[in-house]
């Protein structure tokens, strides 16, 4: 099973890599216009899935302009069943949507791989109304399969402007055993396709002949200084304190 899990994985970044590429560079070239415009990218999940902001977020070797909005109701640490309860609940963005600083500059990232609870499609939407360019990281195969829980009756892949599809199976699971599925696959797809949008965006700011503005891993000694300027010129907009 550990060696089929290892194989699945593969297979479905090959199958990204055939069928997300354009979304991908796309989702890369709009970072890249937002950053040329002072913005910054945003990303929002719940659950499993705010990991998508935390992996590139404050990264070593990845980008600065990077703001995951973490709502820690939302996360598991304060409860898991809470967590997924909220996620499904109506208008339970009304209780934190105004203390976000989305600007029409700004890329924002949703990730849902279900892409039918309440909260990351109001988030999307709460994108949209500040001018946001917002992407979609979800499950068109989930999208197929299971109705919206919006009072709308819409799914994330609705409602934003560009969707890259991790193409996770129904119910996350690679591998089957009798009735069981397990093996989950979202969130390391998700963070390849993360880690992919941001290595696009410094390629094509490089190309632009401009310096990516990049964190060195602050155990190389001589990175703390070239850190500091780079938090300093974001400050106003990265929470880094």
């Amino acid at each position: 099973m550990i060696k089929c899990y290892i194989h699945q994985i593969e297979s479905l970044i090959k199958k990204i890599e055939t069928t997300e590429l354009q979304a991908i560079e796309q989702a890369a070239e709009k970072v890249v216009e937002s950053i040329n415009k002072g913005g910054i990218v945003q990303v929002f999940g719940c659950g499993h899935s705010h990991m998508l902001g935390e992996e590139v977020f404050y990264r070593a070797g990845g980008l600065v302009p990077v703001q995951p909005i973490f709502i820690e109701e939302l996360m598991l640490h304060k409860g898991a069943e809470r967590s997924s309860k909220l996620e499904r609940s109506h208008h339970y963005t009304d209780t934190f949507k105004d203390q976000l600083d989305i600007r029409s500059e700004d890329v924002l990232i949703v990730a849902s791989t279900s892409g039918r609870n309440p909260v990351p499609i109001d988030i999307a939407l709460h994108g949209n109304k500040q001018g946001a360019f917002v992407v979609g990281v979800t499950s068109l195969l989930y999208n197929q399969s299971q109705p919206s829980r919006h009072t709308n009756g819409k799914l994330l892949a609705d409602v934003v402007d560009l969707v890259i599809n991790n193409h996770t199976e129904p119910g996350d699971g690679l591998l089957q055993s009798g009735d069981l599925s397990f093996g989950p696959s979202s969130s390391v797809i998700g963070l390849m396709i993360m880690n992919a949008i941001m290595a696009g965006v410094i390629e094509k700011l490089t190309q632009q002949g401009k310096t990516p503005p990049i964190f060195k891993s602050g155990n190389i000694d001589g990175s703390d200084n070239h850190n500091k300027q780079l938090i300093k010129q974001y400050k106003d907009r990265i929470r880094l304190f």
